[in-house]
């Protein structure tokens, strides 16, 4: 059975909460003792329904103020698959949590109110699912009960986000639009009676449609995270290298190309936990063993000989800047792209988008909390990495204040000038 991740995003109030607490409470996610116990809250706080955003918002703060605040997990399963969804926060000041959530996920569900519409949240959420090149994105149109359930106000807000997707100017991405009331259940799993005039999915069945995005086809990239030497008799020439295969595959026999050095080697062994295996797949995690002892240690890389990667030491790269403190040209910071850190220098400001336009600023010289743009790096030394939109699973990076160690920005790689 395979998993699909999913992120929720939106403005405050919108009903991300709401709506995973009914996706839950729908499919029969949720044991007896929990459904009580959120019973007996939202009597206590005077409802006459059952408040299903208590399932998922777990801080006292986010229960106080009924927002969410930090990224909450929620797992459910139906018949045909497992998912993993990201309830993510609406508030401004924690798109840095949303962008966290969104990093692993293969759909993006947008809420947007319906007596709203399109907000500034709604255009920044967009344009970052856009960026981490999320390929399916479901725009849920919710608390339609509260404008009548009017066909008209659905059309409308689809027209204008259609518009922004236009003006974004990303392709590629499919973009679905559902009209929900996720309250009191409709189009949720189910197909409503109230809304005869949509002629589309339930959310539901949209996710059991859903395919996942596959990066099996892609070049092979091993990062290697940690190098166990067991220091036993019964090991005493064992060295394996552990990590993530984050790209393609790779096999018994294979060769490959250590990076930095270039050395090359055959892969002599596969292990997972106690299992030796034949062959190791996208986002598996497991213990290599080279033919030959050669010196790799955690930042290093395997990759297949017939996809090589090659050294970078500038980058032209878009980024989602976290912090309250401001960023400019000249200013100096850690990158750190898979387990490999390096010092970088920001060389140029190319442009910093609009959120209210959607339009590129190329006059903004740095970045401000939550602003997203385009910039030039220099590196101290090279990396390995892919162009984002040829490899997602290396192609991204973070950035890092070298004085308090806070993660202060992610970047996605788009144009990449090798080291000679």
């Amino acid at each position: 059975m395979d998993i699909l991740r999913i992120t929720t995003a939106g403005s405050v109030d919108d009903g991300k909460s709401t709506l995973i607490g009914r996706l839950l409470y729908d499919t029969n996610s949720i044991t007896s003792d929990k459904l009580e116990a959120i019973t007996a809250t939202s009597k206590r706080k005077g409802l006459d329904f059952v408040d299903l955003s208590l399932l998922t918002d777990g801080l006292v703060a986010e229960r106080e103020q009924g927002i969410t605040i930090d990224v909450a997990y929620i797992y459910l399963s139906t018949a045909k698959r497992k998912y993993i969804i990201a309830d993510t926060p609406g508030h401004i000041e924690y798109t840095r949590n949303m962008v966290t959530g969104a990093s692993t996920a293969s759909v993006f569900i947008i809420l947007v109110d319906a007596r709203q519409g399109i907000t500034e949240q709604t255009r920044r959420h967009f344009y970052i699912a856009s960026l981490l090149r999320i390929k399916t994105v479901a725009v849920c149109i919710n608390k339609m009960d509260l404008v009548g359930y009017e066909e008209s106000t659905f059309l409308d807000i689809q027209a204008n986000f259609n518009q922004l997707i236009k003006n974004s100017g990303f392709q590629g991405q499919s973009v679905s639009f559902i009209p929900v009331n996720a309250k009191d259940g409709h189009n949720i799993t189910t197909i409503s009676n109230e809304m005869p005039w949509y002629e589309g999915l339930s959310l539901l069945q949209f996710l059991e449609a859903v395919q996942p995005e596959i990066f099996v086809e892609l070049p092979a990239r091993f990062p290697v995270q940690f190098v166990i030497r067991p220091q036993q008799d019964a090991f005493h020439d064992f060295r394996g290298l552990a990590g993530t295969m984050e790209s393609g595959s790779l096999s018994l026999g294979d060769e490959v190309v250590v990076l930095p050095s270039g050395k090359k080697s055959k892969i002599a062994n596969i292990s997972r936990a106690e299992e030796q295996v034949n062959n190791v797949t996208a986002k598996e995690s497991v213990v290599i063993s080279l033919a030959d002892d050669l010196d790799v240690s955690r930042g290093c890389m395997l990759v297949s000989q017939h996809n090589p990667c090659e050294a970078t030491s500038s980058l032209v790269a878009t980024i989602c800047w976290m912090v309250d403190e401001s960023f400019g040209a000249s200013q100096t910071i850690l990158l750190q792209h898979n387990f490999k850190i390096v010092k970088a220098k920001l060389t140029a400001v190319n442009s910093i988008l609009d959120i209210h336009t959607m339009e590129l600023d190329k006059e903004k010289s740095s970045f401000e909390l939550n602003d997203i743009g385009e910039i030039n790096l220099k590196l101290a030394s090279p990396i390995f990495a892919d162009c984002y939109n040829d490899n997602p699973a290396n192609g991204f990076f973070i950035l890092i204040d070298e004085f308090t160690n806070n993660t202060v920005a992610v970047g996605f790689v788009k144009q990449l000038y090798h080291s000679s």
